[in-house]
């Protein structure tokens, strides 16, 4: 049977080609000095002490001495004494054959040269032992020496602008510090990320595809007149896969793919950024048509002259300046699109965002129903998932989730499932990591006296009372005292997705968030620091209903939130110190308002908060059908509108607002 790794993985031909390294060049030449200098320095001799050398004198087998450069000298032995011991033995080559017959034999360093003048003088006389002196050039030695130490400084010098530069490669050198560092995608070379390994990002896939369609078939367009776009930035929050679909563009264009980030511009030398613009740009012209992408594009996009420090004309503005110029200036710029990503498109200077630099600014938003369907879909391919499994059920269990954080809970499942050394991952598995990312790790250990853990199943069960009594809270989930992370205890919502929120509903939200305070209050007279996250929550809400939304009767229909972002250095609020009294005032009775009504509710149901809190204070953890036990039906209990038309097609589900209520209450 023939094995399958003797056939060759590929041919000879597609083997690739190994460029050829001139170091080798180099070492070979310092190989063959260094062999012809200790060639020629040793010439077969037997190095030896001056005390032997005497004995050879007084045994009468020295026939003469020849001193080199008053440094070295060089001992003859009589021939017909070569024979003899201890020359036989010591003397290198073959004497009987007669390849070291001539000499020189022996060699030794004489020390003073007037002290050994006397000695050959003295051994002249008494063994009529010649002697002569010679100067010879020892080129050779020096010619390595030299070699070596150039070679050894040359090695050093690459080796510290490597390190300076930070690498090999295009700007590794530091005669290379102003060239681009962008990667280079071409040639069969890919990210293996298609548009079909996106989900979830419908819109922003087409208006993508379309520049990738317009690069591999530009007749389709030019003959209608349709000029390609010159950029488009991708805008969102973290995590809702800007920079994979900008993976997924290198994936599927056929054209030369340039990509980098925002700091990669960024040095401490200056001129160094724009150089490098120019570089990219130049190199991008080059293999035109091609796509630069710029991931963090705000490292050197921020609006000019709104810096902190009072030096406007900075290395970061004369670098947004050369990419202002590059990418419609005086030069032409045709078959170069840039594809830029960032978080905060509000700080980003006005000429970048204008049309003809980025014609299109794609909103890359969190996912609703449908998109987080996908996004599970996409990432659930790789686990062995258990029958109880639900896509559906998953997607309504995250609202509010980017699709890192969806990548993040598959992952957290699969560990949590390998860690009870499970063979298949359940839906208990996926509730424990959306658990373990939305509350932390729990904390199982933490000591906590009989009183506190009182108080806090009093507080959770305030908020559960509350919530389940009001009319818009988020639907509950369940309420624990199981200490996670920061928090002793958290109630979990579960937010409606919709697009608009009404007054009522941001009241009853406070009003709910406020039920555990309300709820040590009634049952203790008195409250503590656990409300601290919750209190934080009602104010931000509180005065965006007075000052941002017009939510306020008394203050009216006026919003002093700056979507520009153009006073984030303003000195000044935008309202007198009248109106900020006012503001305080109108926020103040908000809050107030709403914590008096939780406790009138909890007082009414304060024999139902009790059995809860018992509850709690028993099992740790209570669901939804144990507060329908308490409580019966909820009364404003609304059927969840279906996520799948009756076709199979995914029905379209209202988004949450940007206020829309975290998925979880977390107790301080």
């Amino acid at each position: 049977m023939e094995q399958p790794n003797n056939e060759r993985p590929r041919n000879e031909k597609d083997r690739p080609k190994r460029s050829f390294n001139f170091y080798w060049i180099y070492g070979i030449i310092i190989v063959v000095i260094l062999s012809i200098n200790l060639f020629t320095m040793s010439g077969g001799m037997v190095e030896i002490e001056p005390t032997e050398y005497s004995a050879f004198v007084a045994a009468g087998d020295v026939d003469r001495v020849v001193v080199i450069n008053d440094e070295v000298a060089q001992v003859y032995i009589k021939k017909d004494r070569l024979t003899n011991p201890p020359h036989k033995d010591r003397i290198r080559g073959n004497v009987m054959s007669g390849s070291n017959v001539a000499g020189p034999h022996y060699a030794f360093n004489i020390g003073s040269i007037d002290a050994f003048q006397e000695e050959l003088k003295k051994d002249y006389a008494e063994q009529k032992v010649r002697y002569s002196f010679k100067h010879q050039d020892n080129w050779g030695r020096e010619i390595l020496q030299w070699v070596l130490f150039l070679g050894i400084m040359i090695a050093i010098w690459m080796f510290v602008m490597r390190r300076i530069g930070g690498g090999a490669g295009p700007g590794g050198q530091l005669f290379n510090i102003g060239k681009s560092r962008a990667q280079l995608f071409e040639g069969g070379k890919s990210t293996n990320i298609t548009f079909n390994d996106v989900a979830g990002l419908d819109e922003a896939k087409e208006e993508l595809q379309e520049i990738v369609d317009f690069l591999k078939n530009p007749k389709k367009y030019t003959d209608l007149g349709a000029k390609i776009p010159k950029g488009a930035l991708l805008v969102g929050p973290p995590g809702t896969g800007k920079t994979l679909l900008a993976k997924a563009i290198a994936g599927e264009a056929n054209v030369p793919f340039f990509s980098l980030s925002g700091s990669d511009f960024v040095e401490m030398f200056v001129g160094v950024g724009a150089s490098r613009v120019r570089d990219l740009f130049k190199q991008a012209k080059e293999k035109a048509p091609a796509i630069i992408f710029i991931d963090e594009i705000d490292a050197i996009g921020r609006a000019r002259g709104r810096s902190i420090s009072m030096g406007a004309n900075d290395e970061r503005e004369n670098t947004l300046n050369q990419l202002l110029t590059e990418m419609d200036g005086f030069g032409t710029n045709s078959g170069v699109i840039l594809i830029g990503a960032t978080n905060r498109a509000d700080v980003l200077d006005r000429a970048l965002l204008r049309p003809g630099r980025f014609d299109r600014q794609i909103f890359v938003d969190m996912p609703d129903l449908n998109g987080r369907m996908a996004i599970f879909k996409v990432h659930l391919k790789p686990l062995k998932l258990d029958t109880t499994v639900d896509v559906e059920f998953l997607a309504k269990q995250t609202p509010g989730f980017s699709g890192a954080d969806i990548a993040n809970i598959c992952n957290e499942a699969a560990l949590i499932a390998a860690r009870k050394k499970k063979k298949t991952i359940d839906r208990q598995d996926f509730l424990d990591a959306v658990d373990r990312v939305i509350g932390g790790l729990e904390k199982k250990n933490k000591i906590i006296t009989t009183d506190e853990k009182k108080a806090i199943a009093y507080h959770e069960a305030g908020h559960a009372t509350v919530s389940w009594l009001v009319e818009h809270a988020s639907p509950l989930v369940k309420v624990t005292i199981v200490p996670r992370g920061r928090s002793l205890g958290a109630a979990w919502y579960l937010p409606e997705e919709r697009h608009l929120t009404t007054t009522e509903q941001m009241l009853d939200e406070i009003c709910a968030a406020l039920g555990g305070r309300a709820a040590e209050d009634v049952m203790f007279g008195q409250v503590s620091t656990g409300a601290l996250s919750d209190l934080e929550k009602v104010t931000k809400q509180a005065y965006a209903m007075v000052t941002m939304f017009g939510l306020n009767d008394r203050v009216g229909n006026i919003s002093y939130y700056d979507s520009s972002g153009q006073n984030e250095y303003g000195f000044g609020k935008p309202y007198s110190e009248r109106t900020a009294q006012v503001i305080d005032e109108e926020v103040s009775k908000i809050v107030e308002g709403q914590y008096q009504r939780a406790k009138r509710i909890l007082t009414e149901s304060k024999d139902k908060l009790t059995a809860l809190a018992g509850q709690l204070l028993d099992k740790e953890v209570i669901f939804k059908e144990d507060l329908e036990k308490i409580f019966g039906q909820r009364p404003f209990e609304r059927p969840a509108p279906p996520a799948v038309n009756g076709n199979g097609s995914p029905a379209q589900a209202p988004e949450a607002p940007s206020d829309a209520p975290p998925a979880a209450h977390r107790e301080a």
